[in-house]
């Protein structure tokens, strides 16, 4: 009965949908190329700046492009580094895992400033200083405790196997009749 079923999904199905006009499989992908998400060249004259203002979204008046260093940002305005995190959790975002809105610009860095992760804008208890000094401190011990380890063994003490009548024929296979 099993197979009869399975034959019928795989025989059936396809005969109906291509009788109703139905498409099954997709023949198209709806996803765009990295070449499409690649910013613009560097603007360098006022109307460059304007259309790729424009083209983010963004005023004229606050729209600074990265320097043209060589990183290759192009033409991607360089956004205030505020984290997931940071952001308010009650505003109704359009992506709220995300915690952004719809045409929104994203950070350079966004994929590094999510919730979980790095949050740029946090003050921590501690100075970075004492941070790295503590670690520094504790991996230090736990290195003098493994080089302690190595330098003193610790083993089962063991004396030698005892055999009884040792180094004579203890034992026969033979019978004794």
């Amino acid at each position: 009965m099993a197979t009869l079923a399975k034959m019928g999904r795989t025989v059936a199905v396809p005969l109906l949908a291509k009788r109703l006009g139905i498409v099954t499989k997709s023949v198209r992908c709806m996803a765009y190329w990295n070449k499409d998400w690649k910013p613009g060249p560097y603007p360098r004259t006022p109307k460059e700046r304007a259309a790729a203002a424009k083209k983010y979204g963004l005023r004229v008046e606050d729209y600074e492009p990265y320097p043209d260093d060589g990183f290759g940002y192009g033409d991607y305005p360089k956004l205030p580094r505020i984290s997931d995190e940071a952001k308010d959790p009650y505003l109704p975002y359009d992506t709220p895992h995300n915690k952004r809105f719809f045409g929104e610009p994203v950070h350079v860095d966004a994929d590094a400033m999510t919730e979980d992760r790095w949050n740029p804008t946090r003050t921590y208890r501690y100075p970075m200083n004492q941070m790295r000094l503590w670690f520094i401190a504790v991996m230090s011990g736990f290195f003098f405790l493994y080089w302690l380890g190595n330098k003193y063994t610790i083993f089962n003490p063991a004396m030698p196997k005892a055999y009884p009548n040792d180094g004579k024929k203890h034992y026969t296979f033979e019978s004794t009749e």
